[in-house]
């Protein structure tokens, strides 16, 4: 779900660069650096998903995972993201480095929502962290498709049609993400529950 250099309009890249810059200042702000290793492992998750593309229809998808940085790591979504963004422009040529700004609130704000808006359900345990989790997970894809979709639109109106087939192709990843999240969480929760100790504090 990367977008390339040359694409969007100055406008959005200017917007994209700031949102990303002040959700970066936030989640540097809140990172309890005990749990760099946590953001360093996610981190390297989200680089690799992000490079196993899958054919669907014409085009391909990739697993994203931002919904479970979100459900684990809060607002350190942000720089964590970040750096693996950062990484697959340097090595590989995804993305790239003006439009990385655009790339990196893209993916990182909706898995910060998707974390707080899926907190509570996440604290209580049982069935409740699962539907939680799951929610996180599918719903931080939809997320970062519609918003990339916005900045494709918001930048030519021939990048509509494109963009409605982006979000369309995101639908059976927007499942495979709900169940992959739901799975990781349920099984840190019982192997290494303070890993999750974001839901309890990090968001005071």
């Amino acid at each position: 779900m990367h977008i390339s250099e040359g694409v969007l309009a100055p406008a959005v890249l200017g917007a994209g660069a700031a949102l990303a810059a002040a959700g970066m200042a936030v989640g540097l702000r809140r990172l309890d650096y005990d749990r760099l290793m946590t953001v360093a492992l996610l981190s390297a998750a989200f680089f690799v998903g992000s490079l196993i593309h899958v054919p669907v229809g014409p085009g391909s998808v990739h697993l994203i995972l931002n919904g479970l940085l979100g459900a684990v790591l809060g607002w350190a979504a942000f720089p964590s993201i970040f750096v693996a963004l950062l990484l697959q422009a340097l090595l590989f040529q995804f993305g790239g480095f003006t439009v990385l700004g655009v790339n990196t609130f893209n993916m990182a704000m909706p898995a910060v929502l998707g974390g707080l808006c899926c907190r509570p359900l996440i604290r209580r345990g049982g069935k409740a962290r699962l539907a939680g989790a799951f929610c996180c997970g599918a719903g931080a894809v939809a997320g970062a498709a519609l918003l990339t979709s916005l900045s494709l639109a918001w930048t030519d109106e021939g990048f509509v049609q494109a963009a409605c087939l982006l979000l369309a192709a995101h639908l059976p990843v927007m499942l495979a993400e709900g169940v992959i999240t739901m799975l990781v969480v349920g099984f840190l929760a019982r192997v290494q529950p303070d890993i999750l100790s974001f839901s309890a504090n990090s968001h005071g």
